[in-house]
């Protein structure tokens, strides 16, 4: 069985007296760190270039003040916000023997004035109050992200490269529809091949020919759009045989999943990657995780609801609500997808939009159990095996 740990407290007990809290606030041009040194009064700050081993020298600098102070340091705790620098320097202070948190930002609370003083300073000091109340184990101060491998995080990228190249793909194909009907152009398929060719032949709504430089600005769209094109044929053949050298409970989950019929593989791919290969404890995480949960906004009798929480992964939330859609067309007979029709029968004109979030929370914690334990959803149609 899987081990779940709650990264929402500290679960190993606090000895202040022989424990280094450093807490380091980040930016592109340096590195602002604060400590809790034991035997010192002060607080030190040290500003940094951003600089790993500057760091372990002076890590070692203030175990020694602390030793000369009479109290032996027997654990180094460091911690820093998730952003910009990813998870790099915590996998690297761990190979130091040095322990080391990554913060959710979400999860620290700040004052909620329309006007507050914010500095590297102020910053540090919230950080190093969340985290110390995270190290005694009490609730609520902040929570860790989980800290991936660098292979896990490299097999991120496909997906991510993917995603990012179908928007761009999508954003050269508007900007030259956009271009076509500013001329009076509406019947041109600009994806299909020999697109370019056929430019010489359009005539624009007063009878004319493409002005020259209208032209040749659509002939390097279509460049761009077949480079495109090309790069997400190589990204699919590097999944191929990344999905071939896998492990094996990674091709179990994807194969089960692609059997779903209206599940392609590159959903089945994402959904692993993203979410099924975490140790998620139970549906409330699975929601909470891809961000599908609501955000109310309650007082007294008062109660209104804001949206989503959107404190998730955003690319699950979005594939998700995608798949709900395909869902309710390739599923019609599914016990999921008659319960979306039946809270939708009112007809309201904002209940379907509504209630698609939720069919996709509900299709998202499916899939889970799909993938972990087997679990096939009631009414759903199945692919033979591969």
């Amino acid at each position: 069985m899987p081990k779940f740990d709650d990264l929402s407290r500290s679960l190993v007990a606090l000895d202040q007296d022989s424990t280094l809290i450093v807490v380091i606030e980040m930016s592109q041009s340096q590195w602002l760190v604060g400590g809790i040194v034991p035997g010192l009064e002060r607080e030190p700050q040290k500003k940094l270039t951003p600089d790993a081993p500057a760091l372990l020298a002076l890590l070692h600098r203030w175990r020694e003040e602390a030793a000369k102070a009479g109290r032996g340091v027997k654990r180094v705790c460091v911690a820093y916000e998730a952003g910009r620098d990813g998870f790099w320097l915590a996998r690297w202070l761990h190979e130091q023997g040095i322990e080391c948190h990554v913060i959710h930002p979400t999860s620290i609370a700040v004052s909620r004035e329309h006007r507050r003083a914010k500095s590297d300073r102020l910053d540090l000091e919230l950080l190093k109050r969340a985290f110390l109340g995270w190290l005694r184990g009490e609730k609520k101060h902040c929570s860790m992200a989980a800290i991936p491998s660098l292979a896990e995080e490299d097999a991120r990228r496909l997906n991510r490269e993917r995603q990012s190249l179908t928007g761009e793909a999508s954003r050269i194909v508007n900007r030259m529809k956009a271009s076509l009907a500013r001329l009076g152009i509406r019947d041109v398929n600009v994806k299909l091949p020999g697109a370019a060719v056929r430019l010489d032949e359009l005539r624009t709504g007063e009878g004319a020919a493409l002005p020259p430089l209208t032209r040749a600005e659509l002939r390097r769209e279509l460049a761009r759009l077949a480079l495109i094109r090309a790069q997400l044929k190589e990204i699919e053949a590097a999944r191929q045989q990344q999905r071939q050298q896998a492990p094996a409970a990674y091709r179990r989950k994807v194969g089960a999943l692609s059997q779903v019929h209206g599940l392609g593989a590159a959903t089945a791919d994402m959904l692993t990657v993203e979410v099924f290969s975490r140790a998620l404890r139970d549906r409330r995480a699975v929601a909470r995780y891809a961000g599908l949960t609501g955000a109310p906004d309650e007082s007294g009798k008062k109660r209104r609801e804001k949206g989503l929480a959107r404190a998730g992964n955003a690319r699950v939330r979005h594939g998700m609500i995608q798949l709900a859609w395909r869902f309710l067309k390739f599923q019609p007979d599914s016990a999921l997808a008659q319960w979306y029709r039946a809270q939708t029968a009112s007809g309201r004109s904002d209940i379907r939009k509504t209630m698609i979030v939720a069919l996709a929370r509900k299709l998202l914690i499916a899939l889970w159990r799909l993938a972990t334990t087997g679990e096939v959803p009631h009414g759903i149609r199945l692919r033979p095996a591969v």
